[in-house]
């Protein structure tokens, strides 16, 4: 079976995808968008259980109209697992809880507060490695990166990366575990505990000393955080926290060591580094797809959408969309600037954006190309890249002259 189409009182009129299997789905998902965006607006994936939208212009008239498409769920397996966050609100009430933690995170405080702290983790990781001739970049900078990174913005103590990355992770499962694994059910509420036992310990500190960890900000805000926001969205945070700068580094190295002409003109004008980030999320998105549920029956470009359907947004799909930007499945710093959705867009735009930018595009990246001569893929035939929901390279092994 191809593309069908699908008309009964959960789902009207709308065309579905029923021969991807959802292995397909993480091994390289681009094929099956590249047909959902041919086909309608809104197509059922049945591999993932899920209504998908993947195209550029329908994601963001889906994100200009919280009214229809709201970001509020109380199935949500991401308020089981993490709480009622932000990201699962809408208006008033999401607006409060941003504005709490939006101070730590602004480009002024990521340039002045964070970069100097990043650069020091960075100087103190390249030092264990820089001297071995090759490396894999996922497990020697990347996830160490991240997840140190993530402890100091977050404002926690005594909590090392590797518990990070392994929060990350349970949480991100547990949020996903629609097929009701209990192992992953039970790794992510072990997870949620041990979050809230870490911000716990730490609170005394903060609420004494002011600082401009997005702990300190939560507590000091004009409304302040309560303990249930804190624990909420300080999960969330983690969740997506670490994939995204981890993947993003990766992406980013890969794409401009595949494209050595690209390379050596990034590397000739420092400049081009923040374009060649922009264009290593657009290219592989690390956050690829999110939720919305809609509020009430409508009809969407066409296709009858009824109240309680989920639609996953899928970002990654829309920012390899024909329509908005040519040849889109090729890295290409130097393409025609346009806005992608990497990030996502409207209220829900990701608050870590900046903290990501300075990291990755213009300290991490930049930084590694300058310290490591001749820096190359050591077996291409080994780099894997997985995932659809996030996705990035899961190996990355890369040499260099010493």
């Amino acid at each position: 079976m191809g593309a069908e189409l699908v008309q009964d009182h959960d789902i009207d009129a709308i065309r579905v995808i029923s021969d991807v299997s959802f292995g397909d789905l993480l091994t390289d998902p681009y094929p099956a968008f590249r047909r959902a965006r041919e086909i309608a607006p809104i197509v059922r994936l049945d591999a993932a259980n899920i209504l998908i939208a993947t195209r550029f212009e329908d994601i963001m008239a889906i994100e200009r109209d919280p009214d229809t498409f709201s970001s509020e769920n109380p199935q949500s397996l991401v308020n089981k697992v993490m709480g009622h966050t932000m990201m699962r609100k809408d208006g008033a009430a999401h607006a409060v809880e941003r504005k709490a933690v939006d101070p730590a995170l602004r480009p002024g405080v990521v340039k002045s507060c964070w970069g100097p702290r990043f650069e020091a983790l960075f100087e103190e990781i390249m030092r264990d490695f820089e001297g071995n001739g090759e490396a894999d970049l996922f497990t020697a900078l990347a996830e160490p990166m991240a997840g140190r990174a993530l402890v100091e913005v977050l404002g926690f103590q005594g909590v090392g990366w590797k518990d990070m990355a392994r929060w990350s992770q349970a949480l991100i499962d547990g949020a996903g575990n629609y097929s009701n694994d209990p192992e992953i059910s039970r790794l992510a509420m072990e997870a949620a505990g041990e979050v809230e036992e870490a911000i716990d310990r730490v609170l005394p500190y903060h609420e004494k000393n002011p600082n401009s960890s997005v702990l300190s900000s939560m507590i000091h805000a004009e409304q302040p955080h309560d303990k249930a926001q804190m624990y909420a969205n300080i999960k969330v945070a983690i969740g997506g926290g670490v994939n995204e700068p981890r993947d993003s580094i990766l992406t980013m190295v890969l794409g401009l060591l595949e494209n050595p002409d690209q390379l050596e003109r990034v590397k000739s004008d420092p400049n081009l580094w923040p374009a060649a980030f922009e264009e290593a999320v657009r290219w592989i998105s690390p956050i690829g797809m999110y939720p919305r549920r809609v509020a009430k029956d409508t009809v969407f470009s066409g296709v009858q959408l009824r109240e309680g359907q989920q639609i996953g947004l899928c970002v990654s799909a829309a920012n390899r969309d024909a329509a908005r930007f040519d040849d889109p499945d090729r890295f290409d710093v130097f393409r025609e600037k346009k806005s992608h959705l990497a990030f996502g867009a409207g209220s829900h735009f990701c608050a870590g954006t900046w903290v990501a930018r300075h990291m990755v595009g213009r300290l991490v990246v930049p930084k590694l190309f300058e310290r490591l001569p001749n820096l190359r893929l050591n077996d291409r035939d080994a780099v894997q890249i997985r995932g659809w929901v996030f996705r990035g390279p899961t190996t990355l092994p890369v040499a260099w002259d010493i």
